[in-house]
């Protein structure tokens, strides 16, 4: 059996004109903060998971298969490049994901539950097999000063 671990981040501002673009992390929708500076949704959890499997694969999901479906057909919705990532595992199954976001808003406690169960449906995973974690970074970067929202994400497979 092999085991391999890949890391990921995506960081994106906050639209700072009157838009109605949502923000989307996780797949889920924040009310309470604009949406993201960026083509697509912007969801910097997925985004980040995503980068995450390309470390393991070798394979650039954002830089090429996510900006074509961008691009060229219009798609936004970041949970289908995450499952275009999916598919580029191959003989490798995931057995953990762990997500760590920093940001001053939203709050993120009360959904954290609500985000490693949506991760895990599109993942195909058991809610257990995913953990986040969020912190302020006590003000010390742009994120934690409340101007966007960074992620970082570990993604391990056994093969």
């Amino acid at each position: 059996m092999t085991v391999r671990t890949g890391i990921g981040q995506d960081s994106h501002r906050f639209i700072t004109t009157e838009t109605s673009k949502p923000c989307v992390m996780a797949g889920l929708f924040f009310d309470d903060v604009p949406g993201f500076n960026a083509n697509s949704d912007g969801d910097v959890v997925f985004h980040a998971i995503c980068n995450a499997i390309s470390s393991l694969t070798g394979i650039l999901i954002l830089g090429n298969i996510a900006d074509d479906l961008c691009l060229k057909d219009g798609i936004t919705d970041s949970e289908i490049y995450l499952l275009e990532a999916m598919k580029t595992l191959e003989k490798q199954r995931v057995t953990h994901v762990a997500v760590t976001i920093e940001a001053k808003k939203p709050k993120f406690k009360a959904r954290i539950d609500e985000m490693r169960q949506n991760i895990a449906r599109v993942m195909g995973l058991d809610i257990t097999q995913v953990g986040i974690t969020a912190t302020s970074g006590e003000g010390l970067t742009d994120f934690g000063c409340g101007l966007g929202v960074q992620a970082f994400a570990i993604v391990t497979t056994v093969e």
